[in-house]
């Protein structure tokens, strides 16, 4: 926050999380609205993050080859067109189910972009050694941003409507455009991208997208970064199902004790982003220590017998889950050089998207094999078998490897 151009930034962020969370919230209720199907709801927002895993290399790629304050500036003005058309469908009685899809759809393909563009442009406005708090700023305008934009969703439809709701967020991205002209960047010493070898112009977009996933894909803490985040995403971090299944089966509570643990989960996390702020260079193996950690104290949250036993175990559970969130995004965005980080976090959003889809679903069939109390043990288990293994296998590695190549191994890592 010693940047003005951070606290700019961080300040615009906040208005367009706010707006972002509102009008998820209202598109998921104009959805139930026309169809009055929860399926169709779940498949709207299936079709926002579908471009991610079909795309999200491109997207990456993208972002490497243009100027970043442009390419961040002219995605988020897409953003707020698409908005502000959605609110004039709305306001004049033309949305329909087709219509909205396509809404989602588009509005999935621009974040493809806009994600990296904007984490990375971040980034560029402090010193190198403050980016892991600058993230840690990021994750804190997250959070905040979604309780209080899904918060804010009700009150907005009561004063305005819904057209005006997404008119709101439109304005949020607007206001990010307006910001974006006037930051400035820190500067730095940039390694240029290699230039490609004459006669292959044509071929740049694919050469560009398979060094990126050749790059990652050859880099072993970024594989060991993604075993460990989509393990423990999938089996670890969908507390919309094994909380809810929790709180309102074997614990005999209501919505509104749920809604209790939500806050109490989303303060944690809050209160875990400004404690991984500390973080300067932080490592594949803390964010398994980390995951681990998650996963024992998963386990402990399946067996509580008590609401409150919950509710104590959830704010460790939270911080942790934070602070390896928060980790795992420093390595992310600082690991690969500056002219290969698009490509790496398009890489990371293919990849996310998939376990972000295929997740709830193979979850929910665990729930419904073992109960909530079940898969939350057999989810923190399996979390902490792997990242075990995972630790035994790199160990029996740097034993078994000559000494130049483990010195190496031990520096990636």
């Amino acid at each position: 926050m010693r940047s003005r151009s951070m606290r700019w930034w961080s300040t615009a962020n906040l208005f367009s999380n706010l707006g972002t969370w509102m009008q998820l919230t209202v598109q998921n209720l104009l959805v139930l609205q026309l169809t009055g199907s929860a399926a169709m709801t779940g498949l709207s927002l299936s079709v926002q993050a579908a471009p991610g895993l079909l795309v999200g290399l491109l997207g990456g790629a993208a972002v490497d080859a243009w100027p970043r304050k442009l390419t961040a500036a002219v995605s988020q003005a897409v953003l707020g067109t698409m908005a502000f058309t959605t609110a004039a469908l709305v306001s004049f009685h033309m949305l329909s189910v087709p219509a909205l899809m396509v809404m989602a759809a588009v509005t999935g393909l621009v974040a493809t972009v806009d994600g990296p563009a904007t984490s990375l442009l971040g980034n560029d406005l402090v010193p190198e050694s403050d980016v892991p708090s600058a993230i840690a700023l990021g994750s804190v305008v997250h959070s905040v941003g979604r309780l209080a934009g899904t918060a804010l969703a009700g009150i907005t439809i009561a004063v305005v409507g819904e057209a005006g709701a997404y008119v709101v967020n439109g304005l949020s991205f607007l206001f990010v455009s307006a910001v974006i002209p006037f930051l400035r960047p820190v500067a730095r010493e940039r390694k240029a991208a290699p230039t490609p070898p004459r006669g292959r112009a044509a071929d740049e977009p694919r050469m560009a997208l398979r060094e990126g996933l050749a790059f990652f894909m050859g880099r072993r803490r970024l594989v060991a970064l993604m075993v460990i985040t989509a393990v423990s995403a999938v089996l670890g971090r969908n507390y919309a199902l094994t909380l809810a299944t929790l709180v309102t089966g074997p614990l005999h509570g209501g919505p509104a004790a749920y809604g209790v643990v939500s806050t109490v989960l989303a303060i944690g996390g809050t209160a875990g982003a400004v404690l991984a702020g500390r973080l300067r260079r932080p490592s594949v193996r803390l964010v398994a220590v980390l995951a681990a950690a998650g996963g024992l104290l998963q386990m402990v949250a399946g067996c509580a017998p008590l609401l409150l036993m919950l509710l104590v175990v959830v704010v460790p559970m939270a911080i942790v889950e934070s602070i390896s969130d928060t980790a795992a995004t420093t390595i992310l965005q600082t690991d690969p050089p500056p002219h290969m980080r698009g490509r790496v976090l398009g890489v990371w959003n293919s990849v996310s998207t998939g376990w972000g889809l295929a997740g709830p679903p193979a979850l929910g069939l665990l729930i419904q094999v073992a109960g909530a109390r079940g898969a939350l043990v057999a989810g923190g288990l399996i979390i902490a078998a792997v990242i075990g293994a995972g630790a035994l296998a790199h160990g029996r590695l740097q034993r078994v490897s000559p000494a130049p190549v483990r010195e190496a191994f031990a520096t990636a890592s």
